[in-house]
């Protein structure tokens, strides 16, 4: 089961006289970390290189910022996809110190700059959830409570007119138990409504 973190922790490595700033943090999506990586940018004016990896399903990416292609961005990403890490951004901030590192060298340091910043973060599971939408009427409302209830579905919101019309989230995987069971006890008289697809929450 996919995790993510907390909070943002950072770690600090001295290779060769080289300084790479690291840090790992929960991200929305591509939009927030790049706000953040600009961030750094005109933070560290005086660093040789920004580099990052994003998880965040089919937004994910990996940038080495000018480092050798390959030796940066890409084992970062593997670090966050070996420990199942999504929606999370990893940066390091590299001060030059002199001294090349080769490729091997480079990889090294940007791995254990990112590994050593996870060693210290707590993490939280992501949990898919599913939104659904029906309308019922007044009969069978005091049902429908119920339901929601046992299956610990949360009530968005509940609107009578004519109908009373539920808007509810529930975990992904209990959703199609409880149609059914809603099903049963409205005697298939519920009406559903097309609602937006699964989303996750920590």
């Amino acid at each position: 089961m996919a995790s993510t973190l907390v909070a943002p922790t950072h770690s600090e490595l001295l290779v060769k006289k080289s300084r790479f700033i690291g840090c790992v943090q929960p991200v929305a999506d591509r939009a927030a970390a790049l706000e953040i990586v600009a961030g750094l940018r005109a933070a560290h004016p005086g660093a040789a290189h920004v580099c990052w990896a994003l998880m965040a399903g089919g937004q994910s990416a990996a940038n080495d910022d000018g480092e050798p292609g390959g030796t940066a961005g890409r084992p970062m990403l593997e670090v966050l996809r070996h420990q199942q890490l999504e929606g999370v951004l990893a940066t390091v901030v590299r001060y030059f110190g002199g001294v090349k590192l080769g490729a091997g060298g480079l990889v090294r340091a940007y791995t254990d700059a990112v590994a050593q910043a996870l060693l210290g973060a707590a993490r939280i599971e992501r949990v898919a959830q599913r939104t659904l939408a029906c309308s019922t009427d007044y009969a069978a409302e005091g049902a429908m409570r119920r339901e929601l209830a046992q299956a610990r579905a949360q009530i968005d919101d509940v609107a009578h007119g004519d109908v009373v019309r539920w808007r509810f989230s529930l975990r992904a995987t209990q959703a199609d138990v409880l149609v059914e069971r809603i099903n049963n006890v409205t005697q298939g008289s519920a009406i559903w409504h097309e609602t937006q697809g699964d989303n996750i929450e920590s």
